[in-house]
Protein backbone atom coordinates (compact mmCIF):
# COMPACT_ATOMS: atom_id res chain seq x y z
CA UNK A 1 0.00 0.00 0.00
CA UNK A 2 0.97 3.60 -0.54
CA UNK A 3 2.65 5.02 2.56
CA UNK A 4 1.53 8.61 2.06
CA UNK A 5 -2.24 8.11 2.50
CA UNK A 6 -2.38 9.73 5.95
CA UNK A 7 -0.10 12.55 4.82
CA UNK A 8 -2.29 13.25 1.78
CA UNK A 9 -5.45 13.07 3.87
CA UNK A 10 -3.97 15.50 6.38
CA UNK A 11 -2.90 17.92 3.63
CA UNK A 12 -6.37 17.86 2.09
CA UNK A 13 -8.01 18.51 5.46
CA UNK A 14 -5.68 21.47 5.99
CA UNK A 15 -6.52 22.79 2.53
CA UNK A 16 -10.28 22.43 3.14
CA UNK A 17 -9.99 24.10 6.55
CA UNK A 18 -8.12 27.01 4.96
CA UNK A 19 -10.84 27.37 2.33
CA UNK A 20 -13.56 27.13 5.00
CA UNK A 21 -11.77 29.80 7.05
CA UNK A 22 -12.00 32.12 4.05
CA UNK A 23 -15.75 31.46 3.85
CA UNK A 24 -16.24 31.96 7.61
CA UNK A 25 -14.12 35.11 7.70
CA UNK A 26 -17.11 37.21 6.65
CA UNK A 27 -18.80 36.11 9.90
CA UNK A 28 -15.72 36.81 12.03
CA UNK A 29 -15.12 33.10 12.68
CA UNK A 30 -12.58 30.36 12.09
CA UNK A 31 -13.37 26.71 11.42
CA UNK A 32 -12.43 25.72 14.98
CA UNK A 33 -15.00 28.21 16.29
CA UNK A 34 -17.57 26.98 13.78
CA UNK A 35 -17.09 23.42 15.09
CA UNK A 36 -17.93 24.59 18.60
CA UNK A 37 -20.94 26.61 17.40
CA UNK A 38 -22.19 23.58 15.48
CA UNK A 39 -21.64 21.31 18.48
CA UNK A 40 -23.51 23.60 20.88
CA UNK A 41 -26.31 24.26 18.40
CA UNK A 42 -26.75 20.54 17.76
CA UNK A 43 -26.39 19.18 21.31
CA UNK A 44 -27.23 22.17 23.50
CA UNK A 45 -25.19 23.45 26.46
CA UNK A 46 -22.11 21.37 27.26
CA UNK A 47 -19.23 21.47 29.68
CA UNK A 48 -15.81 22.37 28.36
CA UNK A 49 -14.72 18.76 28.91
CA UNK A 50 -17.65 17.45 26.87
CA UNK A 51 -16.74 19.82 24.05
CA UNK A 52 -13.07 18.82 23.81
CA UNK A 53 -13.96 15.14 24.12
CA UNK A 54 -16.58 15.42 21.37
CA UNK A 55 -14.23 17.34 19.08
CA UNK A 56 -11.31 15.05 19.96
CA UNK A 57 -8.90 17.94 20.51
CA UNK A 58 -6.66 18.97 23.39
CA UNK A 59 -8.29 20.73 26.34
CA UNK A 60 -6.01 23.83 26.16
CA UNK A 61 -7.00 24.34 22.52
CA UNK A 62 -10.68 24.38 23.42
CA UNK A 63 -9.99 26.64 26.41
CA UNK A 64 -8.30 29.25 24.19
CA UNK A 65 -10.96 29.02 21.51
CA UNK A 66 -13.81 29.33 24.01
CA UNK A 67 -12.16 32.33 25.66
CA UNK A 68 -11.92 34.08 22.29
CA UNK A 69 -15.52 33.16 21.47
CA UNK A 70 -16.73 34.40 24.84
CA UNK A 71 -14.86 37.70 24.37
CA UNK A 72 -16.49 38.05 20.93
CA UNK A 73 -19.99 37.35 22.23
CA UNK A 74 -20.54 33.92 20.66
CA UNK A 75 -20.77 31.81 23.83
CA UNK A 76 -21.53 32.29 27.50
CA UNK A 77 -20.78 30.30 30.64
CA UNK A 78 -23.39 29.48 33.26
CA UNK A 79 -23.33 27.47 36.47
CA UNK A 80 -23.64 23.73 36.08
CA UNK A 81 -24.66 20.96 38.45
CA UNK A 82 -22.02 21.80 41.05
CA UNK A 83 -19.94 24.84 42.02
CA UNK A 84 -17.00 23.97 39.76
CA UNK A 85 -18.93 22.99 36.64
CA UNK A 86 -19.67 25.61 34.01
CA UNK A 87 -21.93 25.01 31.04
CA UNK A 88 -21.05 26.60 27.73
CA UNK A 89 -23.97 27.71 25.58
CA UNK A 90 -24.65 29.92 22.60
CA UNK A 91 -25.49 33.56 23.19
CA UNK A 92 -28.65 35.02 21.69
CA UNK A 93 -26.46 36.73 19.07
CA UNK A 94 -24.92 33.39 18.08
CA UNK A 95 -28.35 31.73 17.86
CA UNK A 96 -29.64 34.50 15.60
CA UNK A 97 -26.57 34.45 13.34
CA UNK A 98 -26.29 30.64 13.27
CA UNK A 99 -28.65 30.18 10.32
CA UNK A 100 -26.69 32.59 8.13
CA UNK A 101 -23.37 31.01 9.13
CA UNK A 102 -24.70 27.51 8.49
CA UNK A 103 -25.87 28.60 5.03
CA UNK A 104 -22.34 29.83 4.27
CA UNK A 105 -20.89 26.49 5.38
CA UNK A 106 -23.44 24.56 3.31
CA UNK A 107 -22.63 26.72 0.28
CA UNK A 108 -18.94 25.90 0.78
CA UNK A 109 -19.73 22.18 1.11
CA UNK A 110 -21.87 22.19 -2.06
CA UNK A 111 -19.04 23.86 -3.97
CA UNK A 112 -16.49 21.31 -2.77
CA UNK A 113 -18.75 18.27 -3.14
CA UNK A 114 -19.86 19.09 -6.68
CA UNK A 115 -16.51 17.64 -7.73
CA UNK A 116 -17.56 14.10 -6.71
CA UNK A 117 -20.55 11.82 -7.39
CA UNK A 118 -23.10 10.80 -4.78
CA UNK A 119 -21.59 7.30 -4.76
CA UNK A 120 -18.09 8.76 -4.25
CA UNK A 121 -19.48 10.87 -1.39
CA UNK A 122 -21.10 7.86 0.28
CA UNK A 123 -17.98 5.72 -0.17
CA UNK A 124 -15.69 8.46 1.16
CA UNK A 125 -17.87 8.93 4.23
CA UNK A 126 -17.88 5.19 4.85
CA UNK A 127 -14.09 4.96 4.48
CA UNK A 128 -13.43 7.94 6.75
CA UNK A 129 -15.66 6.45 9.42
CA UNK A 130 -13.94 3.08 9.02
CA UNK A 131 -10.49 4.67 9.44
CA UNK A 132 -11.51 6.20 12.76
CA UNK A 133 -13.56 3.29 14.09
CA UNK A 134 -10.79 1.40 15.86
CA UNK A 135 -8.61 4.21 17.14
CA UNK A 136 -5.90 3.47 14.56
CA UNK A 137 -5.19 -0.06 15.82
Amino acid sequence: MNNNLIHTLNQQVRYLNKQLNEQLNKHGLYHSQWLILYCLHTYGPMTQTEIWMYLNVEAPTVTRTLKRMEDNGWVKRTKGKDKRERLISLTETARVQYVEIEQSVQEFERKILQKITKQDHDNLLLLIKRLGSDGGK
